[in-house]
């Protein structure tokens, strides 16, 4: 399985790139991470010009900025191989793929990469919006494990499963949470990241947080957001709150201690903490210093 750098995705904006405002916005937000939309927040008429200022964008930014990612048209589509081109030329931290139904659409994106000599480092992440992509998890995970594939991360497609479905959304999300679930454990199988999905009424903070901590307790990683609003809460909610940076660090120093060399199994204040519970504490540590 591929060793990755921990980088925090807590907060994910999807930004129109044809909206100049929005995107000049950017630089004064807290999120970890843009995605610079070329897909559905785009008319097929402005794809062209939209293309051209993500390029512009992604190009100008600026050091130490949030992670850029392009969501780029189907590869299948008029405008795919053009929207790949351009965000491998203007040097994205990723490509977010839509409509991901199986590993072959990873494979036919990262095969197109390689033919440009595109940097491993540019990563692809795969839309989950389909009942098809759903029932492949378990296929894309596996590809994940394997770095020259590029994947790193699952997106959860939450308004395009609801419509490819037909189920009802629901503010508890009782009819998504099983296929959500899944998103979770293949990403965590593969070794890679998984962000919820979008909450589409962003002037209802309150069940925005609620569904933050929701898909925290699911195991997601962050959230995407469609509002600027949404970043500070987002944030919040999926970092580690203070009982578990204290709990962690519990861990990490008892691990440390000379009496504990070498012991798969410890106690610490009557509960029995296994090497298992040092990662886990390792990774929140990790996490909290990026």
């Amino acid at each position: 399985m591929p060793i990755r750098p921990i980088r925090p995705r807590r907060s994910v904006l999807y930004v129109p790139a044809g909206n100049e405002k929005a995107l000049a916005k950017v630089a004064t937000l807290a999120c970890d991470a843009v995605i610079v939309d070329l897909e559905d927040s785009i008319a097929p008429q402005a794809k062209a010009a939209a293309r051209e200022a993500m390029r512009a964008f992604v190009a100008g930014r600026a050091a130490g900025g949030p992670e850029i990612v392009v969501r780029i048209n189907p590869l299948s589509s008029e405008w795919g191989t053009e929207d790949l081109l351009a965000a491998r030329a203007a040097r994205a931290d990723a490509i977010l793929l839509p409509k991901v139904e199986g590993p072959r659409d990873i494979l036919e994106a990262d095969e197109a990469l390689d033919d440009t000599d595109a940097p491993l480092e540019l990563c692809l992440w795969a839309m989950i919006e389909t009942p098809r992509a759903v029932l492949n998890l378990g296929a894309l995970a596996e590809l994940a494990r394997d770095a020259a594939a590029r994947l790193s991360c699952f997106v959860a497609g939450t308004n395009d499963l609801v419509k490819e479905t037909g189920v009802r959304a629901t503010p508890d999300r009782r009819y998504l949470n099983a296929w959500l679930s899944q998103i979770v454990l293949a990403a965590r199988a593969a070794g890679i990241d998984a962000l919820d999905g979008v909450s589409n009424d962003f002037r209802d903070l309150d069940a925005f947080a609620r569904e933050c901590a929701e898909g925290r307790n699911m195991g997601f990683d962050g959230k995407t957001l469609i509002h600027p609003a949404q970043v500070e809460p987002a944030t919040r909610a999926f970092s580690p709150d203070e009982d578990e940076l204290s709990e962690a660090r519990a861990i990490v120093a008892a691990y440390a201690a000379p009496e504990n060399a070498g012991k798969g199994v410890i106690q610490i204040d009557g509960r029995m903490v296994e090497r298992l519970h040092l990662a886990q504490a390792e990774r929140v540590l990790a996490r909290a210093g990026r």
